[in-house]
């Protein structure tokens, strides 16, 4: 197991894309790991054979355990049970060269015996055997056994091509419907994948099947891991603050950059004169950073989000913060980032309010003691006060900030107060 990062400790193996007997170049992916937060990619140290493969898919080890053998003294192309249809004991067939001269063979020697039967090939491995060099999950090897289906044949339609139940199904609707054979008999469904079937009459009033489950992603299980285990562990309290946008819009218009990253640059001033905030609290002991290691969550879709870390993002102005949120942002859903990308936030903003959300109560990403939430930019009519303290009402870009925050190193009067320093900061601000 690679040191893929300085915060990495323990990885899982999740897929071996060479198998014993295969080739494979120096720096080509042997396998694939599951850090705590993201998936890594592990190039081969060496060109050769795959001799051994010593950690199975789905277990953990730590740093440093070896988790395959390779001949580097073996050559490509070699002959080898894993790659061929003869067993292993079998030599290979001699080079084809052109025939000798016909001699014509002495009267007792052309009686003496038949000449021998040409040996018979192995015959080809069955749908199941071929099945060792793809992965399928036990939902579909069932179906494709119960309807003779050669998955190899299957076009799949999930990541990096991957058969999924709906692929298969689809072939079994496509032979006939629910059972091969049964086309005559058997009632068709409104869907391949519904789990209502029509009954009398017609109408689908037939009892319900509920639909096969599936486990949940690496990815959603380690996010699912982490926020139960925050709030098993925090005391979470969340605060909101409503604030106008009115500058930050004027801003972002003119630097040609988008609402967060400026009010990331308000967030980080008010994290300078509220240090306590940009802090861990590990166990009893509470440790205040100076420097601010922004996280900033990135939606993957259906995926899960993860959380890449601006490093040393006070020291970045908003263009500079844009063009990290950016690029981070692009290599997180590339599949790009490294897991020190992901490794020691000091303090998170998330912004759901891009999909249109009003309020939210994030949970704290441990050890953190608090995250921002920032909300959708709404126009509403709102009271404001003129320089000569008339009131009126105005249609202002408004704004929903809430921080949850831990009790157990925090109190409700220095959140308040943290908001009320990003308002003033965010309300006033001067591009």
């Amino acid at each position: 197991m690679p040191q893929m990062g300085v915060s990495v400790a323990e990885g899982t193996v999740v897929l071996w894309r060479k198998q014993r007997g295969d080739w494979v170049q120096a720096d080509e992916t042997i396998c694939e790991i599951s850090t705590d937060k993201i998936d890594t990619e592990v190039p081969a140290p060496a060109s050769g054979r795959v001799v051994e493969v010593l950690v199975q898919v789905g277990a953990t080890v730590d740093v440093g355990v070896t988790l395959a053998r390779i001949a580097t003294d073996a050559r490509p192309g070699e002959p080898h049970s894993s790659e061929d249809d003869r067993p292993p004991a079998e030599a290979p067939a001699p080079e084809a060269v052109d025939p000798p001269p016909a001699v014509d063979p002495p009267p007792a020697a052309a009686s003496a015996a038949p000449p021998p039967a040409a040996p018979e090939r192995p015959p080809a491995p069955s749908g199941r055997a071929r099945r060792a060099a793809r992965r399928y999950s036990p939902v579909v090897q069932r179906i494709a056994d119960e309807h003779d289906i050669d998955l190899d044949e299957v076009q799949g339609s999930g990541r990096d091509g991957r058969v999924q139940k709906k692929d298969v199904m689809a072939v079994v609707a496509a032979r006939g419907g629910p059972a091969a054979g049964d086309a005559g008999t058997a009632e068709p469904t409104l869907h391949i994948e519904s789990p209502y079937r029509p009954g009398a009459g017609g109408s689908a009033s037939g009892p319900y099947t509920p639909p096969e489950g599936r486990p949940l992603s690496r990815m959603r299980q380690a996010i699912g891991v982490h926020m139960k285990h925050s709030q098993d562990t925090a005391a979470t309290c969340t605060t909101w603050i409503e604030v106008d946008v009115s500058r930050i819009e004027l801003a972002r218009r003119k630097l040609g950059i988008t609402a967060l990253p400026l009010i990331a640059r308000c967030t980080i001033g008010a994290l300078v004169e509220f240090p306590l905030l940009n802090a861990w609290l590990e166990g009893d002991t509470h440790t205040v950073h100076e420097q601010v290691n922004l996280g900033i969550a990135v939606a993957l879709g259906e995926d899960g989000l993860i959380v890449p870390v601006v490093r040393g993002a006070q020291d970045l102005s908003p263009e500079g913060l844009s063009r990290r949120i950016r690029d981070l942002a692009r290599r997180a859903r590339a599949r790009e980032l490294t897991p020190d990308d992901v490794h020691g936030a000091t303090f998170t903003i998330t912004n759901p309010g891009q999909f249109g959300s009003m309020m939210a109560t994030p949970v704290i990403a441990q050890p953190q003691v608090a995250i921002l939430d920032v909300e959708a930019i709404v126009k509403r009519p709102v009271v404001v006060t003129d320089a000569f303290g008339d009131d009126a009402i105005a249609i202002r870009p408004m704004v929903i900030l809430g921080l949850s925050w831990d009790h157990r190193a925090l109190d409700g009067a220095l959140a308040a107060r943290f908001l009320a320093g990003v308002k003033k900061r965010v309300e006033g601000y001067e591009a």
